[in-house]
């Protein structure tokens, strides 16, 4: 290889009537956009695909006469004018939903993410994280909110899938060529690459900044692969997503916390909200009070507790063995020094991300997380409740159903994952506002006035456009794979454009069960090869390159799809990404989800079928465990859960009850065709689903949701904490410290309960003596907390009513007394507990402060 001595970057040379196209194709809402994705496909259709859907490569490689024609052609210019205006116009921010409701109001919300998923060109995601994050900036945008993204930009991105002979998976890492991608490096004023530095053992490790529009938000992405990197090490850091080993994911971690929030500084734009989705980015916190320290000459306690206010966390692992962790002897090569600089010992920096693994100890990325921000929210309902039995350890004495893990339920961006056919038919129907305010419940009642041959005849379309699409990549597939001419030949012949046909695609992990449908052959042929009702299913995923579980579970499905029997109604599609997953979603009339309840955090792939005239048919886990009824779906199972010594009675119970929804409900529903050969009972059910799930399910309402109930609050906390010379900061702090220090002096030193039997819709008073030591009543928060007796005698999911004090405070005993109507009958139990209260504190639930009554 030859070391060139200079460098130049070669750019389209459009004709100045096209010139709008280049900031088009580097503004990523064109991949939400059907009219932009339209436009590029019409100057060259076979390009748009050789090109995986990426537009600036598309402009850098259409020939001059192409370019020269599309000037020349009325109908092209039309196209690109009525394009740019709506364009111009969506890039309006004046009147969105955030300047309507937050007019004045301008925070800077930092939304940190190790991979994002916005469309297949930029492949700088792995799976369902990432694309929920790419939907997620997409949504803020739609609302004009003011914020920004910030991870990595990997040289290799995730890796790309392919099937040996065998079916076992493979992978490939293709280098991105990032100035044929829809991303830009940012420059100084002198032309120079702008870069950050973030600490390295012995070292700094230097990263420059790409930026990828997102319609009106941006997001920023780290890069070592730079000349200022003399190691190797360094340089290929940010080569691969979940790659290397942990002393390169620690790095990783360190260079998108640390250095996230160092971008945002070099960039003039230090966020007031810091939102980190997972805890890979949770060292920002600790950059966050290094600067505070640093600048304002505050110790690290009054800097932790400032900061804490606006950092939000949401947790999407269910399960302690996904969570990221890191040995001790991680954490003393890469922080001994970066946590002297701010006072502390290594105690005292471990005890932040402290978790007990048994007979020995890690540094927990989740538990740093927790201890360092103001709200933690899980990413569905059910995940919720999973959370905090999960995490109720580092809140010793709090009930479990009040650890302050809330939850905000995943949606997904619709105009993203809708087809332009069903675009069209709601467009005809529906309320124009669907578009753009699509978590409005009324928008969707007109779904009833779509007549059932249209809906039926626009999703036929789509399934019969699937067909195709999956027969080409099969042919491609044995191609690729050395198969047998007769074999490639078949592929032509695959599924069946009018069958029911069931999709299954996800990340290959082994709890997730893709196998469960083949557990019985014989009756898995019965059912694909009835003359009358016949099914199919296509499957699609891929597995981490470290799980050989995961692939064991593709190659089976590769083989058995082999079998004469399967071949023709069994497909397994290489490579999934979102190219695949919209294809999948707009196409198939039934979603398959098999995961061990409660291990699915939310999933949202089921989701976008919603919106595509599609239903679902999953275990009661994740978003399906609160969008269920009977009318919108079918469940698997009555939301059982299973030991993992019972791994095999489940999985057989459980594809048992699978075979007999699809023989008994979804078959006889779905070929059940009037005169006219539509199946009503079936549309009748997609219309249920459509109006029912499609308002909540959405990123719009999820990110209005986040906004109005973790960033806006954050934003007004952290506002007055950290104005002027931040007076009202440092005694929060100075309260936070006093509290913390005169807490064990608490004690409940009586409590005055009434008769030992009373009527229902009796009204009875609790009295408590309290030694608040020196607090104040102004300090606390009692509390009277009661609730049913379980079979051990404790307070099973109690209430809690906040008691009033009386004033008086004779040597620091005061009188609290509270009041609670009995409203049912049986027996009942009653404490008194004490929390610490603060205008300014997030949650009254602090871990080490909470005081209950002793009998």
């Amino acid at each position: 290889m030859v070391k060139p001595v200079a460098r130049i970057n070669v750019i389209p040379n459009l004709p100045e009537p096209l010139r709008r196209l280049q900031e088009l194709a580097y503004n990523l809402r064109w991949a939400w956009d059907h009219e932009t994705i339209a436009l590029f496909r019409r100057l060259d259709r076979d390009l748009w695909e050789t090109t995986g859907h990426n537009p600036v490569l598309t402009l850098g490689t259409v020939s001059q006469e192409r370019l020269d024609a599309a000037c020349e052609d009325p109908s092209f210019m039309a196209h690109l004018q009525s394009v740019c205006e709506s364009f111009d116009d969506y890039m309006n921010i004046s009147n969105t939903w955030f300047a309507n409701h937050y007019s004045g109001q301008k925070p800077v919300i930092a939304y940190f993410s190790m991979e994002f998923g916005i469309t297949e060109c930029l492949q700088n995601y792995s799976g369902g994280l990432g694309v929920l994050s790419g939907d997620h900036l997409k949504s803020a945008s739609d609302l004009g909110l003011p914020l920004v993204g910030v991870g990595i930009l990997y040289q290799e991105g995730y890796f790309q899938q392919y099937l040996n002979a065998d079916g076992y998976q493979q992978e490939l890492y293709p280098i991105n060529d990032y100035f044929n991608m829809p991303v830009i490096l940012q420059r100084n004023i002198d032309g120079a690459p702008m870069r950050i530095s973030v600490p390295m053992p012995g070292r700094e490790l230097y990263a420059q900044i790409w930026k990828a529009q997102v319609g009106r938000v941006p997001l920023f992405l780290l890069d070592t692969n730079i000349p200022d990197n003399p190691r190797e090490e360094d340089r290929n850091l940010t080569d691969r997503l979940y790659g290397g080993d942990k002393r390169t994911r620690i790095r990783q971690e360190i260079l998108m916390g640390i250095g996230g929030i160092r971008l945002l500084d070099a960039l003039g734009m230090r966020p007031n909200i810091c939102h980190m989705n997972e805890g890979h980015s949770a060292f920002l916190a600790l950059e966050r009070i290094r600067q505070l320290m640093t600048e304002r000459g505050l110790t690290f306690q009054q800097a932790q507790e400032i900061t804490a206010s606006s950092n939000i966390f949401t947790t999407h692992t269910p399960v302690p063995a996904g969570l990221e962790r890191f040995g001790f002897d991680l954490i003393d090569e890469h922080f001994t020094d970066y946590y002297r600089s701010m006072g502390l010992s290594r105690d005292q920096f471990i005890d932040l991300g402290r978790e007990n693994m048994g007979s020995y100890e890690l540094f927990s990325m989740a538990v740093l997380a927790l201890k360092v921000s103001a709200g933690a929210n899980g990413v569905a309902r059910l995940h919720g409740d999973v959370s905090r039995k999960m995490w109720q350890w580092v809140y010793p004495q709090v009930p479990e159903h009040e650890v302050p893990i809330s939850s905000v339920t995943n949606g997904i961006h619709v105009q993203t994952w809708i087809s332009n056919e069903m675009r069209t038919l709601l467009d005809r129907y529906l309320d124009p506002a669907w578009r753009n305010d699509e978590a409005r419940e009324e928008l969707w009642h007109g779904i009833d006035n779509i007549p059932d041959a249209e809906l039926w005849r626009t999703h036929e379309r789509r399934r019969e456009r699937l067909v195709a699409f999956t027969r080409r990549r099969l042919r491609s597939q044995l191609e690729h794979r050395g198969m047998s001419q007769s074999a490639v030949t078949e592929a032509d012949e695959v599924l069946n454009p009018d069958a029911l046909t069931i999709g299954f695609a996800r990340r290959f992990a082994t709890y997730k069960r893709a196998t469960l449908l083949f557990r019985d052959l014989d009756r898995l042929k019965r059912i694909v090869n009835n003359p009358d009702y016949p099914v199919q299913f296509i499957f699609a995923g891929k597995a981490h390159p470290h799980d050989t579980g995961g692939k064991d579970l593709i190659r089976y499905i590769v083989n058995a799809a082999r079998d004469p029997d399967l071949r023709h109604a069994i497909v397994f599609l290489e490579n999934y990404d979102m190219n695949i997953a919209r294809h999948l979603v707009q196409g198939v009339d039934v979603w398959l989800n098999t995961p061990q309840r409660p291990k699915e955090a939310s999933g949202t792939s089921g989701m976008k079928v919603i919106y595509n005239g599609g239903l679902n048919c999953s275990i009661l886990d994740g978003w399906w465990a609160e969008a269920y009824s009977a009318d919108v779906g079918w469940a698997i199972g009555s939301g059982e859960e299973y030991n993992d010594s019972e791994w095999e009675s489940q999985n057989y119970i459980e594809s048992e009850a699978i075979y007999n929804i699809i023989e008994q409900d979804i078959v006889p529903l779905f070929y059940e065709r009037g005169r006219d050969g539509l199946p009503r009972g079936w549309i009748s059910k997609v219309k249920n689903s459509m109006k029912t799930l499609a308002p909540y399910f959405n990123t719009r309402r999820m990110v209005q949701e986040y906004t109005e109930v973790f960033y806006m609050p954050a934003y007004g906390n952290a506002k007055v904490l950290t104005e002027g010379k931040m007076a009202e900061g440092l005694a929060y702090a100075a309260w936070r410290e006093k509290v913390r220090s005169a807490w064990r002096h608490i004690q409940v030193r009586s409590v005055e309960t009434p008769e030992k039997q009373i009527k229902v819709g009796s009204e009875i008073e609790i009295s408590a003596m309290i030694d608040l030591g020196q607090l104040t009543p102004k300090d606390v928060r009692v509390q009277l907390y009661y609730g049913n007796l379980n079979t051990q005698g404790y307070i099973g999911d109690g209430q809690a009513v906040d008691m009033t004090s009386n004033g008086n405070n004779s040597n620091g005993t005061c009188k609290f007394t509270g009041r609670v109507t009995i409203t049912t009958s049986g027996e009942r139990g009653f404490s008194v507990r004490v929390l610490p209260y603060h205008p300014y504190l997030p949650t009254s639930f602090v871990p080490g402060l909470i005081t209950w009554a002793r009998m």
